[in-house]
């Protein structure tokens, strides 16, 4: 389970407002890239909120939700949140862009932190403030697990909303991972606007729809498609 070792360590050493980030959404498919920011009030934080505060890949959907209702609800925590668009991903490659992301989860901080940990073992640069990074972070510390579920909530919601301007591609249900439904999609539909252009399985659907359509093939599950999610809702 998370705790505030690392974060009482950190305060021990002068920091006052220490903050923990994380990112959610570097291998998909398709989507942005979200991270977020997380300060707790250790003083005010109650006992039954941080019950429900863990690496939001153990929780199901049903328990980030109620973490993040919670979080909310307490006023013990604060917190930002950014994100790198698919485009951007494109061109400056997912760990920037991720970074990127960071970057502007701290930036709409209202009060920016002393010191940031950052879940794993690279650091962002130029964040604008002291930083240290924790191997699987988001499972010893409570910052950065309450960010973790943030950004985490965040992005499903983001892809749920996609999901309605992309009708067949699943991204209510698998929010643009590589699994077989989605992969199945994409051989049988072709990419989206919402699709990384770079990514491998994206790649190749895109040159089979290509090749498909040079010889002439079918091409109005693909014009039309391209035509409804041009301009999101």
């Amino acid at each position: 389970m998370p705790s505030f070792r690392h974060e009482k360590r950190c305060a021990e050493a002068g920091a006052i407002r220490i903050a923990g980030i994380d990112e959610v959404g570097r291998g998909p498919l398709a989507g942005p890239v979200v991270a977020a920011v997380a300060v707790i009030d250790r003083t005010i934080a109650k006992r039954r909120l941080l019950r429900l505060i863990d690496d939001s890949k153990k929780l199901t959907l049903e328990e980030r939700e109620e973490a993040y209702a919670a979080m909310l609800a307490s006023g013990a925590v604060r917190y930002a949140v950014g994100e790198a668009s698919v485009e951007e991903i494109d061109a400056i490659n997912i760990l920037q862009a991720t970074f990127l992301a960071m970057r502007r989860a701290l930036e709409a901080m209202a009060e920016q932190p002393d010191l940031v940990l950052v879940d794993g073992n690279r650091l962002p640069p130029e964040l604008g403030c002291r930083a240290e990074t924790i191997i699987g972070g988001d499972a010893r510390s409570y910052s950065i697990a309450a960010a973790s579920i943030i950004a985490k909530v965040t992005r499903d919601r983001l892809m749920c909303a996609l999901a309605q301007d992309c009708p067949g591609y699943g991204f209510e249900s698998h929010k643009g991972y590589s699994v077989p439904e989605h992969l199945e999609a994409l051989d049988r539909l072709g990419p989206t606007v919402y699709h990384r252009r770079f990514f491998a399985p994206v790649v190749t659907a895109r040159e089979r729809h290509q090749a498909t359509d040079i010889k002439g093939g079918p091409l109005v599950i693909e014009t039309q498609l391209s035509v409804e999610i041009a301009a999101p809702g």
